[in-house]
């Protein structure tokens, strides 16, 4: 190893100098290596922090952004994958509350143009509150936590001032234009000797694409909610769900957003073909009458990852599973 004027010495020597260095000169508690490796020691940052103008900051390591941009009712914005330098949002956002529907009805014509209040809770938490009002009645609630670096929990809770029949939040994430792979996994892929698979949701297929649950979920979708306007939209029923799991992925660079829901808590996945101008993907909420007075929830993950596999994608959705199911169990009875 040659360390200057010519001088030779061997790897062991300069590891020894660098030591005798660090113990000498560095004070107790100090590295040579620097801002970096204290970063690594602290370990990942899994909160939000205050920000002005009513935004929420947050850098995980592998993800950084903001939510509630200028203070509005909306999803996560700015949102980069550190690593690659990728930017995976645009517009309204991801995991941003859009449409709000009952049988046959549509609230107004977007959640996020509702005023609403946030806080920042102690352990890192954001909690957005939108109340009732006259032509509204219910109250929403929704709780923004990072699970770990890569994955992010939203919980939607809608608590009923009255009977609210097949109650819907749209819930809406819009990705970089860079995003043109969108799939869906389906119970019957048409090109899988109908066994379950991801399906890709190809210009031939039509320009807006309904993934069901079931019959009943397509009896939803519609009961004339989607008529209403603005921006009504006449949805092509795909195949069903095998399970609300769905990708938005950018080919060139390999970074991939995964959502997934509970079966329960979600009754439809929809996006547009994937090449559309909107690089959008949305999941379908509740899908069932709230009685006045009960307060119902749904629960989504938002999972983001380089080239991950179909297999992993799955194994990732088994995992958000065990952990609802665990904590399921371990709530407090009544």
């Amino acid at each position: 190893m040659t360390i200057g004027f010519g001088e030779h010495v061997s790897a062991a020597v300069w590891c020894a100098c660098l030591a005798t260095f660090s113990m000498a000169v560095l004070p107790r508690g100090h590295s040579i290596e620097g801002p970096s490796a204290q970063v690594r020691a602290q370990g990942p940052n899994l909160t939000f922090t205050q920000a002005p103008h009513g935004e929420f900051q947050f850098d995980t390591g592998v993800l950084r952004g903001k939510l509630r941009a200028e203070g509005k009712s909306l999803g996560l914005s700015s949102v980069a994958h550190v690593r690659s330098g990728v930017t995976l949002s645009r517009g309204y956002g991801i995991f941003g509350h859009y449409r709000v529907f009952v049988a046959s009805h549509r609230f107004g014509t977007a959640a996020w143009d509702w005023p609403s209040t946030a806080r920042l809770l102690d352990d890192g938490t954001v909690e957005v509150r939108w109340p009732s009002v006259q032509d509204r009645p219910f109250e929403l609630k929704a709780t923004y936590r990072w699970h770990d670096p890569s994955s992010l929990d939203l919980v939607t809770e809608v608590k009923a001032q009255k009977d609210l029949a097949n109650f819907e939040m749209f819930l809406a994430s819009y990705f970089n234009d860079t995003f043109t792979n969108s799939l869906v996994f389906v119970k019957q892929h048409p090109d899988a000797e109908k066994k379950p698979g991801f399906l890709a949701a190809e210009k031939s297929f039509g320009d807006w694409l309904g993934f069901p649950r079931d019959p009943v979920a397509v009896q939803i979708i519609k009961d004339g909610r989607w008529k209403v306007e603005p921006n009504p939209v006449d949805w092509v029923i795909m195949p069903e769900l095998d399970r609300p799991l769905g990708v938005r992925r950018d080919p060139s660079r390999g970074v991939t957003a995964v959502l997934m829901a509970p079966p329960e808590d979600c009754f439809a996945l929809s996006t547009p073909h994937q090449t559309e101008g909107h690089f959008s993907l949305y999941l379908s909420l509740f899908g069932k009458t709230i009685r006045a007075g009960e307060t119902a929830r749904a629960r989504t993950r938002l999972w983001v990852a380089e080239n991950p596999s179909d297999q992993q994608i799955l194994d990732r959705y088994q995992t958000y599973m065990n952990d609802l199911s665990r904590h399921t169990s371990e709530a407090p009875g009544p």
